[in-house]
């Protein structure tokens, strides 16, 4: 091969990775594969996409620099054959409330622009089409139409609003006219002096009185346009023979009622745009769920005391500020009781105002609005005024083909596909003239969803609803539809979420993005990926310390590593196997009736207790609606008194049979540095009560805090027990080094010098968690801890790891393990979200014990999962089904694996078949 046609990345040290040199061919198909913790991300992402992002930086002038910051070096020594990389990681879309799968894949703002120059307008009273005319068209009707009759050419001025107008009339008898027609009566302007302002008027001055006829034009034309320079573009013929009243306008209007409307903009059609979002939900969709008997339980109360319960009592900070200003303007005192202050105030105070309150003295004092508690209440309902459409009701009167934007933009995307193929023949020969470039690029977007499977999702649907496999794979068509070249496209995991069905539908969409001429590299575990890739890098043997090296490199199907676990899986020298026994549960069920939310069809299901339950189904069934949007909070609120509501449903029958439920996901076991496995275990409290006995601590008075990093009094007071310290660099990034005062060992010298069988805190913090298992084997409160740690096969984790740097695959089985050393209650329901996310076949064959372990002391684990390994093992299947979508939402199958293996109805069985 030609020198330039590899990656060449030389001496990569990210985390832990052991020195790696690797070549990866450019303009090929790679997957990056290994176990979690392997150290496959570390090269994909913190080695390869990190310098492709600093070298992308480093072309920015300096003036951009200071704003975007400076990326640090990775820590690789070079790397060569680098062209522009774009990352489409596994994180969710972030949540963003207005944003929707129309919004991130652009497929709205062409939505929106050919609403606004091709759709016909429909009167919302009549529902007749709206009509506008020129200058010359209102003249020649006028002329034809009202030939030889009576009438009285009128400017509307106020249509439907309050007021006195002695000003307008006033206004009106200096320029010289005579008669208006005020709320349907011919009025002369001398007898009118002010109307009763607290009606709703409809004025309309007489112009010109006419009886047009043969060379009249001139006088008609000259009446038209300074009716129409009056009524601001609308005019109105009453003929005065059959009292009919007519409209005519240059804007669109109803000729009937004279109700006349603005020319659509795209942004009339918008939801992020004052000019189109729905005025009370400000284009959300949803408000607050507002219960005054909550936010008030007890209105004898003053504030001051605490009343209003989301407020809290009375504090120093910007909210009290605003409430007292609100005070002093509606005069009130915070220590009046509630309940003897004016409705309008509780309601201001609740729902928040546009009025300014100051707050502040002097020059410091500033206007501010108060938005109301309302925007610290979480629980949500559907707007009630656009029914969660977001946009002005003056919308839905716009339509092409009978369809409102809302009604395409909760249109299925494979619907849609369809509607949109069809609509060039649907059109005017006008409309199709000016929407044809729209449709085409609308047309080409919608198709790439459908072409990464997510035919099933609507345009309308919020992103922070979506996976993060489907998140991911969006991004995917986006990129696909912007046909880059030369690019290189790292992805991580794209078939999470995905059913066996719908995987060549991705695999097709990577190899498109190959064929245009990029390098697509994907860490990926999913074994029709890995046998469709034109290269595979696996990195290994094993995880964290006994990982970071490559054990094979090379093309796919052409070679053997020796140390590959993923060759000999691949090859079948390696395999899970199809479990012996089905387990047949205690007897006992937990049955949910009726289950309707989201595309769920009134669903009524029996979980077996006792067993290993998976939940299958394609992508969008329903699987996570039913599991985790309506069981999962059902049993949260029995048990927890959780405040989430379940999706509807109407009974829940055998929860007897139950104690309680725990969710085990994917996400980090602790939010800061200082969090690692022996906190989260908490281990570290038995480790440290065990310094705390020994003579060295005796001696010296030390108890069990003076082991603790978190505190003052053991820890190094330099680095705060962090044991690094960050150097800010100014203009570079800041700097990690260990901290001078304790070389890293986080703790002061007189705690060091107190050791356990001669090992001091800091020396049992940096053991692997299987040395640890060893040296604490007689200790009975410590060693069960650690053995469920080393039986999920993180032994080779250190102790005192910190848990940011741990993998979801990682974190997910620290929490399992966690459970395991519990004291089994045997009625537990475990309910895990494609706990596979990021698990190489080696981990699932731990999973799959650790789950087992679980479901052998009597407890229940309910698991959504695609992987078919996991599948296989399980002891009861309910697949969802048949379709994603509207089409989905039903039971299709349920029983065995090996039931479904035989039952026509079921999607997943065929699959199962060849596995088992």
């Amino acid at each position: 091969m030609a020198k330039e046609e590899f990656i060449k990345i030389r001496g990569a040290k990210a985390h832990n990775l052991k020195n790696v040199d690797v070549d990866i061919p450019r303009g090929k198909f790679t997957v990056i594969t290994g176990l979690s913790g392997s150290g496959k991300s570390s090269l994909a992402f913190d080695t390869i996409y990190a310098e492709g992002q600093r070298r992308y930086l480093n072309t920015l002038s300096p003036y951009a620099k200071h704003f975007m910051g400076v990326l640090e070096k990775p820590q690789v020594e070079s790397i060569e054959g680098l062209s522009p990389i774009i990352a489409i990681e596994q994180k969710t879309s972030g949540n963003n409330p207005r944003s929707t799968v129309g919004t991130i894949t652009e497929i709205s703002d062409f939505l929106r622009l050919l609403y606004a120059k091709a759709s016909t307008a429909y009167s919302p009273v009549t529902g007749k089409e709206l009509v506008k005319y020129n200058d010359s068209q209102i003249v020649d009707l006028i002329m034809s139409t009202y030939h030889g009759r009576k009438c009285l050419l009128l400017a509307p001025l106020v249509r439907g609003r309050k007021g006195n107008y002695k000003d307008l009339f006033d206004s009106l008898r200096r320029k010289g006219y005579a008669q208006a027609r005020v709320d349907g009566e011919i009025c002369s302007l001398n007898d009118l002096e002010a109307l009763d302002r607290y009606k709703a008027h409809f004025i309309e001055l007489v112009v010109d009185k006419l009886k047009p006829s043969e060379g009249d034009e001139r006088r008609v034309r000259d009446s038209v346009l300074l009716a129409l320079s009056q009524g601001k573009g609308s005019l109105a013929i009453l003929d005065l023979e059959t009292d009919e009243l007519k409209h005519f306008s240059k804007n669109l209007i109803d000729p009937d009622t004279g109700l006349s409307m603005q020319e659509p903009q795209p942004h009339s059609f918008s939801f992020n745009s004052p000019e189109g979002y729905c005025p009370h939900c400000k284009g959300l969709g949803t408000v607050a769920d507002v219960n005054p008997a909550l936010i008030i339980p007890d209105g004898s109360k003053s504030i001051s005391e605490g009343a209003i319960v989301p407020l809290g009592k009375v504090r120093d900070n910007k909210k009290f500020e605003i409430v007292r200003s609100i005070a002093r303007k509606y005069n009130f005192s915070l220590y009046d009781p509630v309940e003897t202050l004016p409705d309008e105030v509780v309601s201001l105070l609740i729902y928040g105002s546009d009025e300014f309150f100051r707050i502040g003295e002097g020059n410091l004092s500033q206007m501010v609005n108060w938005p109301g508690i309302v925007d610290d209440i979480e629980d949500k309902v559907v707007c009630p005024v656009c029914g969660g459409s977001r946009l002005r009701e003056e919308t839905n009167c716009f339509k092409i083909d009978g369809k409102t934007i809302t009604d395409v933009s909760r249109m299925e995307v494979s619907e849609l596909y369809e509607w949109l193929k069809g609509l060039d023949s649907k059109l005017s020969h006008r409309a199709s003239a000016i929407a044809r470039d729209i449709l085409k690029e609308l047309v080409d977007r919608v198709s790439f969803l459908c072409n990464v499977g997510l035919e099933y999702l609507s345009l309308d649907r919020a992103t922070a609803s979506l996976s993060g496999g489907e998140s991911q794979r969006i991004r995917l068509a986006t990129q696909i539809g912007s046909r880059l070249v030369n690019v290189i496209y790292i992805l991580d995991e794209p078939s999470i979420g995905l059913h066996p069905r719908d995987n060549h539908k991705l695999l097709n969409s990577l190899k498109a993005l190959r064929d245009e001429g990029n390098t697509v590299i994907v860490v990926e575990h999913d074994e029709e990926t890995m046998r469709s890739a034109d290269w595979l890098t696996d990195v290994g043997p094993g995880a964290g310390e006994l990982g970071g090296e490559i054990v094979y490199n090379g093309p796919m199907g052409k070679g053997s590593g020796a140390d590959s676990t993923t060759l000999k899986y691949l090859a079948g020298k390696e395999k899970i196997e199809v479990p012996a026994l089905r387990r047949k549960g205690n007897g006992l069920k937990l049955s949910l009736r009726g289950a309707s939310g989201n595309n769920l069809k009134d669903v009524d299901i029996d979980f077996p207790l006792g067993c290993f339950i998976g939940i299958a189904g394609v992508s969008g069934s329903g699987k996570s609606t039913l599991i985790n949007e309506t069981l999962m909070p059902i049993l949260k609120q029995n048990f927890y008194n959780f405040k989430q509501r379940p999706l509807p449903y109407k009974e829940i029958l055998g929860l007897k049979n139950i104690d309680k439920v725990i969710e085990v996901d994917q996400s980090p076991i602790g939010r800061t540095p200082r969090s690692n496995p022996a906190t989260f275990t908490g281990v570290f409290d038995d480790i440290r009560a065990l310094f705390e006995d020994t003579p060295d601590a005796k001696v010296r008075g030390f108890k069990a805090g003076r082991f603790s990093f978190n505190v003052p009094g053991g820890r190094c007071e330099e680095c705060k027990g962090a044991g690094i310290k960050l150097i800010e660099m100014n203009f570079l990034p800041s700097v990690a080094v260990p901290c001078e005062q304790c070389r890293g060992k986080r703790y002061k010298e007189d705690t060091l010098a107190v050791h356990y069988k001669g090992k001091s805190i800091n020396d049992v913090l940096e053991m692997p968690i299987s040395e640890a298992y060893e040296f604490f084997k007689t200790h009975p409160k410590i060693a069960p801890k650690l053995k469920a740690l080393v039986d999920v096969g993180l032994g080779y984790v250190q102790l005192g790891q910190s848990s940011v740097t741990l993998s979801g695959g990682e974190s997910q089985r620290m929490k399992l393990a966690s459970e395991l050393f519990r004291k089994a209650t045997g009625n537990t329901v475990y309910i895990l979200d494609e706990p596979t996310t990021g698990l190489h076949f080696a981990d699932i064959k731990v999973l799959l014990q650790v789950l087992g372990q679980l479901v052998d002391q009597g407890n229940t684990v309910i698991v959504i999962e695609h992987n078919l390994d996991v599948l296989k093992s399980v002891d009861y299947i309910i697949e969802m089904g048949p379709d994603g979508g509207q089409r989905g939402g039903r039971i299709i199958a349920e029983g065995t694996p090996e039931d479904l293996a035989l039952n026509p109805d079921s999607i997943t069985g065929p699959y199962l078949k060849e596995v088992l």
